[in-house]
């Protein structure tokens, strides 16, 4: 069997992609971008750009970043809408359909167009995440079962007629190769739509509570809520008294994550299925799929150098100069934050994903997510990042056997003559016996990393970390009161230089109180 698995896995495209582009990174990423700006020649950004002339240049790398300028959404932002309203060879060739809402909603969000190709890049992404895991641990059980997806919504935009909005998981659902749906698909997809995202997880824990399920692919977040919900049903259905995800679906065997830092819930989701299960971590977002975990023991992801995305990176801290100089993979440095940009086969041309990442390992290019561009707290010269904060909260619960649901960051102004500090505001699924040991591990652990936040510390410029316990489904309870629609992309902001997400959880309590 482990032989035959072998002999078919060499045909495999996908996989044989991911070796080579590990192998030759440099060209691998150089060929990319000239395809890409050779199919897009014709179009308007082509013509706008010159894109028939760079590709000609010996230097396509810096011909390219020499004629075309890094772009926000702000920039493309009126030609997306022309692409909605079905104009052809703007950004990419042809006429664009589907739209992935990349923040916001379908309405006043960031719309970004995804083309075929992307489509089928993405898809080839997912077939060749699952087929590296098999080649590596030549344990195909997972292909016995039924593998659960937990995609957000799409449907057609009644604003565009003929297109169809919404999340990039709900699209790349929509598009699932035929022999996934028919074989391995645990819900149909007009569940999987269910706007009601309390009653979609409903009718998703009700369908697959008696079903073999042995892969799942979603959003650590709100796996834990749908477990939450299979386990009650699992024991009203069987006059059980199970506690574990693992006692429902004891041939689960792959977890692959991602919309979230799987670091965040690893721990708690290990609890809750309550048996050993692989887990596979993934980077993705409305502008492509970027990274995977190519090793079990290594928390790091690949970048995925063949997946129709050209990759540039500025140093986070030369961000807001008026030409910040572009790395690429040839010269990227471990240890490093970057602001990511991507050039892709649906139009976008050096476009700002609004993600932080840094190296880990530079041959084969291995990252791992720092947070946002948006998330870091400055307000006292500490300098405080998103990826910082997690390990921090991760150590404390390391330390403490604590295990968080969801947190969030804020300032917290000087009162009653204390000094200010940062209030952390935290719903726990087990908390910590002592609250302020707890602040203690998060405070000394920040002061080992970060050496702003060491200095403004031992200068009093403010206090150790606040933590404020909310109850459970405090977080959840203001998303509802705050969003129009809640989906597997609707995220909990981890934190923010001011009180309007805090202060909204807590005026959220009260009226509930």
């Amino acid at each position: 069997m482990d032989e035959l698995i072998r002999s078919a896995l060499q045909y495999l495209d996908p996989v044989h992609r991911i070796e080579k582009f590990k192998k030759h990174p440099v060209s691998t990423q150089r060929t990319l971008l000239r395809n890409l700006l050779s199919q897009a020649a014709d179009t308007e950004w082509g013509r706008r750009y010159g894109f028939s002339e760079i590709v000609n240049a010996s230097n396509v790398v810096a011909a390219y970043q020499d004629r075309v300028p890094l772009h926000t959404y702000d920039d493309i932002e009126d030609d997306v809408l022309r692409v909605r309203e079905g104009a052809s060879d703007v950004m990419w060739p042809g006429t664009i359909t589907n739209f992935a809402v990349s923040s916001g909603t379908v309405s006043d969000g960031k719309i970004i167009p995804i083309s075929q190709e992307t489509i089928d890049h993405n898809r080839e992404f997912s077939v060749g995440t699952g087929l590296h895991y098999l080649k590596h641990t030549l344990d195909g059980r997972f292909f016995l079962g039924n593998h659960l997806t937990l995609p957000g919504r799409v449907e057609e935009d009644p604003d565009y007629p003929g297109t169809i909005a919404g999340e990039i998981s709900g699209i790349l659902a929509e598009n699932a190769p035929n022999f996934f749906r028919s074989l391995y698909q645990a819900v149909p997809n007009e569940v999987s739509f269910i706007s009601n995202w309390e009653e979609k997880l409903q009718a998703i824990a009700e369908r697959t509570v008696d079903q073999d399920i042995r892969l799942l692919v979603m959003v650590p977040s709100w796996a834990i809520v749908l477990f939450d919900q299979l386990i009650e049903l699992y024991n009203e259905r069987n006059a059980d008294t199970v506690s574990t995800v693992g006692e429902v679906w004891p041939n689960l065997q792959v977890f692959i994550a991602g919309g979230v830092p799987l670091s965040s819930y690893r721990d708690l989701l290990e609890e809750k299925i309550g048996r050993d299960v692989d887990f596979i971590e993934t980077y993705g977002a409305s502008e492509g799929f970027f990274s995977f975990q190519d090793d079990l023991d290594d928390p790091s992801m690949l970048l995925h150098l063949d997946n129709g995305v050209f990759y540039e990176f500025v140093r986070v801290d030369e961000r807001d100069e008026e030409n910040p100089r572009r790395h690429t993979i040839a010269d990227v440095e471990p240890g490093v934050r970057y602001s990511l940009y991507v050039t892709s086969s649906s139009g976008l041309w050096a476009y700002e994903v609004g993600d932080v990442i840094r190296f880990t390992n530079t041959f084969p290019h291995k990252i791992t997510v720092a947070g946002r561009t948006s998330e870091m707290i400055d307000e006292y010269g500490e300098a405080l990042y998103g990826d910082e904060a997690r390990a921090a909260l991760q150590h404390a619960c390391d330390e403490t056997g604590a295990h968080v649901v969801d947190y969030h960051i804020a300032p917290r102004p000087m009162k009653n003559g204390d000094r200010p500090g940062h209030e952390w505001l935290i719903e726990f699924e087990q908390a910590p016996a002592d609250l302020e040991a707890f602040s203690d591990l998060i405070d000394r652990y920040l002061q080992d990393v970060n050496r702003h936040y060491q200095i403004r510390r031992e200068a009093q410029a403010f206090d150790a970390p606040d933590i404020s316990v909310v109850p459970d489904g405090a977080f959840y309870d203001w998303l509802k009161a705050t969003k129009d629609e809640i989906s597997g992309q609707t995220k909990v902001p981890r934190m923010s230089d001011n009180r309007s997400v805090a202060d909204g959880i807590l005026a959220t309590l009260d009226r509930k109180n």
